[in-house]
Formats: C-alpha cells, structure tokens, sequence
C-alpha cells in the first residue's frame, strides 16, 4: 500500500497571497527575498554566496516561486523534475493552526481573536483568571512582543515575585513564558492547560507555555515548549486516516496543532535536526496506508520571527543537504509533499507572520506540474494517494 509523508517547513512561504493587501503584507516574499539577499551578499554570517537548495530545487522550488509571485530566484533556477506549484490560503488568519488545518483539509469557518497593540493587552477579566490559577498576585508583560526580549526585560522580575510573563502576537496566542526550575515546568504546563478552554473560548486559537532555564542575561528558552490549540471543527486528514485502519505519525508540533486529534503515534525532538532523524526513520519504517504529517518549526521561530536573514538561509541549506537521505527511503507508490503553513519574510517589516502563498513540491510522482491551487487541495491529495473515502474541501491535484 501506498504511503504518505506531508512535510511543513513552518514559515518558507513564496510572496504572491492574491489577499496580501488585507494583511497589510503586500510584497512580502520569504523564499524569494531571502535568495535575492543571498545572492547579493546580504546572507553572510556562517554562510556565503548565493542559496543553494540543489535537491528542493531540483523538485520544483524555484519553479514554484516564480510562479506563486513572480519573482527572481537567484540561484534557484532548475528545470523541475518533481510535483510542483504553489496553494492560497483561504482561511482568514496567517497562523499555524489555520495554515495546518487548511492543509489537512479543514479551513477556519471563523474569525479568530486577536488582541489589541495596546499596554496592558490584556482585559482585567483574564489577567485575574491567570493570576488565581497561577497563585500569583500579578502578570508581568501584558502586551505584544517576541519570546526572547520580553524574557529579558522581565527575567529579574520573574524570578523575584513568581510572577509569570505574559504576552502576545499579531497571531491568535497567549503566550506565558516562564523559569523551569524557579516556577515550575509541570506547574506553568497546568496553568496553560488550564487556561487554555477559557481562551478557547474567546476563539483565541492557542495558549503556547514557553519555559525557559538559566540565569538572567544567560537564559535559554527549552524543548518544553507546548502548544494548547483548539480544536479543529471538523475532522481532518488525520481523522480520516485513521479512522479507515491506517496509522498516523505526528513529527514535531503536529499533535498540538490537531489537539491530538486523529494522531496514532508522537515523534518529538529537542531541535529540527532530531526531528529530520524521525523523518528518515519512518522513511524506512512507516506502516503501508500510512500517513507522516511533519512540521519544522524552526525556520519560523529562530529565523524569521528575530528576522535573521542569513540564519533562515542556513536553515533552509541545511534542510535541503540531507533532504537526499530521506528522498532515499521511499519506495514504490510513496508521495512525500513539501509545503508551508504562512510566510515570515525575514527581510520585511516587523516581527510577524507575512501572509503568503506556499509551495507546493513532492517527490514519488515524477514530473507533475499543478499550477496554483488551494491550501486545501493538498489535503485531497493525499486522501486520494492513500485511497480513502473522506469528504474533505479541495480538489486532488494527483
């Protein structure tokens, strides 16, 4: 039997979102921009000279990329040899839920709630919900910013009052970060747990806990990190999968994603590179009728949210040197998809997600060009390489 493997590389978005405008995010373009960067010299610490994706590109990267926006790809230049194109998104939010929920086949029927870029963001209401399931007498934060400067600027007080760091993003989230050792791994794991239906709720789509070890001005944020999303409401291409007898393999941060929904087993890993070694492990072990949904999360979250250009271009060569260890382990009749929930432009302005089209690339087919789709076209797909009876949105593309 046919397998499946459904790779989000969390971020590598391609420009070209027809609804980029309503985003405030028109001309954002990850992958183009970084490769133009690269080739300019922009892309220099710990790397150098233009961006080389010889295996991703050799499936259809750059093919995908000029056609999603347009764009120059300077050094991605490859005739494609794989499936290639490129998905829009039509669910109303620019996040990681929405984009791998879209992907599997379920778009976000709702408006999410964002909180506003005022100081405190926060309404008294859930602060106080906070602070009593936290035993504390107060937050500290309560407003927009990024994980590692908020930890820095609150670091000392933290550790003082026991207080925890409360914050958002331009994304649906709650964040609280928090000392492993000085407040508590389990204890900010149940706060979050437990304030998550409450948020919930409010259709605010996840309570991220976000610890942290380590003294102040020497801290490091840890593996523990752990996503309460809400649920999906409907079921999704995990669902279906195995709900007809098959088996589910979730890499990453994929079972928060999907709130364990659909998922048979959980591979997790401290960084990106354990998590390419699952990758080629169920490349070689992976059950007949199986699905591997995978999300890499660095790309986001250590180089494009800090809006490091030459750390993203590192990631993305770094991924695609050992992609060849992987491709090896397919077999007859398997189809490995590599895609993107969002963008997050490294070179654009702000710290947040850039609403874009994603590509579209796999391996197992041959040639195939699919031109552009929808997010949810993907999710179709698969059920239809894996041979299952699901009634999702979208339109096979195989």
């Amino acid at each position: 039997m046919a397998r499946a493997f459904l790779v989000v590389l969390d971020s590598v978005g391609c420009g070209g979102a027809p609804d980029a405008d309503a985003f405030d995010d028109a001309g954002a373009n990850t992958l183009a921009h970084i490769a133009q960067a690269c080739a300019e010299g922009r892309a220099e610490q710990g790397r150098s000279g233009p961006l080389r994706l010889p295996h991703l590109d050799g499936l259809g990267l750059g093919a995908a990329i000029r056609l999603a926006s347009g764009a120059q790809t300077p050094g991605l230049t490859a005739e494609p040899a794989g499936l290639w194109g490129a998905a829009s998104e039509v669910s109303r939010g620019k996040d990681t839920p929405s984009g791998h929920w879209e992907l599997a086949g379920v778009p976000v029927p709702w408006d999410w709630t964002y909180f506003p870029k005022t100081d405190p963001a926060f309404p008294p209401d859930l602060v106080a919900q906070v602070c009593r399931l936290a035993g504390t007498e107060g937050i500290l934060g309560n407003c927009h910013a990024s994980g590692v400067p908020i930890i820095a600027a609150h670091c000392e007080a933290h550790l003082q009052t026991g207080w925890p760091i409360c914050y958002t993003s331009a994304d649906s989230v709650f964040q609280i970060a928090a000392h492993e050792e000085a407040f508590g791994l389990e204890r900010l794991l149940k706060l979050c747990e437990d304030l998550a239906p409450v948020l919930h709720a409010m259709k605010v789509g996840r309570v991220i806990a976000r610890p942290f070890t380590g003294e102040c001005g020497n801290f490091r944020r840890t593996a523990n990190r752990r996503d309460y999303a809400i649920a999906p409401p409907a079921p999704t291409l995990l669902d279906w999968v195995s709900g007809q007898g098959g088996m589910t393999h979730a890499v990453g941060k994929i079972g928060d994603i999907f709130s364990m929904r659909g998922i048979g087993k959980l591979h997790k890993g401290r960084s990106d590179a354990d998590l390419f070694e699952h990758l080629v492990r169920l490349g070689a072990e992976a059950e007949p009728g199986s699905l591997t949904f995978a999300n890499f999360v660095e790309f986001d979250s250590l180089y494009g949210h800090p809006r490091d250009v030459s750390g993203y271009a590192r990631a993305l060569e770094a991924f695609d040197a050992a992609l060849p260890r992987f491709l090896a382990t397919l077999g007859p009749g398997d189809l490995a998809i590599f895609t993107a929930d969002h963008g997050n432009d490294p070179t654009f302005r702000g710290t947040e997600h850039t609403r874009e089209r994603v590509p579209v690339i796999g391996a197992g087919l041959g040639l195939r060009p699919i031109g552009l789709r929808a997010f949810a076209d993907v999710g179709a797909s698969v059920a239809e390489h894996l041979g299952l009876r699901a009634p999702l949105p979208g339109q096979s593309f195989l």
